[in-house]
């Protein structure tokens, strides 16, 4: 499957090595003022090549929008969007060809399809993940309107772990470091990971602001669900939580339950969903991202004809894959969000006939 969601679609296209890479997002509402420069600067903060904590493969991620947009507003029909690659060096690649690379995708595409494009991974390389930005960004467009904001920023580096929840300040640091006085930490952990010619994982962390009760759907379609759904898609992503997670199940029901008063709850453990549906609670998302697959160390693996060989790989690659991978949470936060909306348009018969009255 190359597409995702109900209401809000988008299905992306192309590969890491190919001419392209771009995406069709149907469903958006007509009206809506799309402002190109903030999709553009959406990108730009995803892009490969800006520091040295991320691959050295440059590109400039320049999307253009091919239709669905008439004068600076959506129409009501798919809007298109593509980026073209322009840095490719695929003879990088040649020396792994026939060989599987430890921790890819490339031995299950291989065994299920016969056939991989070996360079840079192809379709599951996370290049593909430029163009859900692109569908996030508009997505982004959509719920600000109604006084939504998707924030995030990096929690956890090599189990150097944030101890405060800076959002603004994550904004302005080179890896999206939450708390400043972890930061210079992380960013050495990254960089001794690299001089090692290894990798390192990391944690985002996701806040997603100003939701209205009620967001999701019973039993098949709930909220928290679909997010871990979104997150898990993501390449690289190895686990998710919703508010506390994990520590949940060490808890107390005294404890863990979030005590409701008249102007609203007294903690969010639940992370802002109960039932599969948001209470109106900030929406706290954990995504978790192993460390990068793509080491430049000897490793032990097998051909396509099961042959035993070691090799050393080539390339450009992150030695932190989490520090990009965490703009991508929030494009697939809002494209959640978003779709949720517009799903609920109907979820009761006072909000059908102020429709259609």
């Amino acid at each position: 499957m190359n597409s995702f969601g109900y209401k809000l679609r988008y299905t992306t296209f192309g590969e890491s090595h190919g001419k392209a890479i771009g995406c069709v997002l149907d469903g958006l509402p007509a009206g809506l003022a799309i402002d190109e420069a903030y999709i553009q600067s959406e990108l730009d903060r995803r892009k490969p090549g800006k520091s040295e904590f991320e691959t050295a493969r440059k590109e400039a991620d320049k999307v253009e929008i091919l239709s669905g947009v008439f004068e600076g507003k959506s129409t009501g029909t798919p809007i298109a969007m593509v980026i073209f690659n322009t840095n490719q060096k695929s003879k990088d690649y040649t020396n792994i060809k026939d060989v599987f690379r430890p921790g890819h995708a490339d031995f299950t595409y291989f065994h299920k399809y016969g056939i991989r494009d070996y360079r840079g991974g192809g379709r599951s390389s996370a290049r593909e993940t430029a163009a859900r930005v692109a569908a996030g960004a508009v997505a982004k467009l959509m719920i600000r309107e109604l006084g939504i904001e998707v924030l995030s920023g990096i929690s956890e580096v090599a189990g150097i772990k944030a101890e405060k929840f800076d959002y603004q300040s994550a904004k302005s640091s080179i890896i999206y470091a939450l708390d400043a006085q972890k930061e210079e930490e992380q960013k050495n952990a990254i960089l001794e990971a690299k001089n090692r010619h290894d990798s390192v994982g990391g944690v985002s962390r996701v806040i997603i602001k100003g939701v209205p009760i009620g967001l999701g759907q019973p039993l098949y379609y709930k909220l928290d669900g679909v997010l871990a759904d979104a997150m898990m898609g993501l390449n690289a992503v190895k686990a998710v939580e919703i508010g506390d997670g994990c520590l949940s199940a060490s808890s107390l029901g005294s404890l863990n339950n979030d005590a409701i008063r008249a102007n609203g709850f007294l903690s969010n453990h639940a992370g802002g969903i109960l039932g599969g549906m948001s209470n109106g609670e900030d929406i706290v998302v954990n995504v978790y991202f192993k460390p990068t697959p793509s080491i430049f160390q000897e490793q032990h693996t097998v051909t396509t004809t099961n042959e035993e060989v070691d090799f050393s790989l080539k390339g450009r690659h992150d030695p932190c894959v989490a520090i990009r991978g965490t703009v991508v949470c929030e494009a697939m936060a809002a494209l959640v969000i978003a779709d949720m909306l517009l799903l609920n348009m109907g979820s009761n018969m006072e909000g059908v006939s102020k429709y259609y009255s």
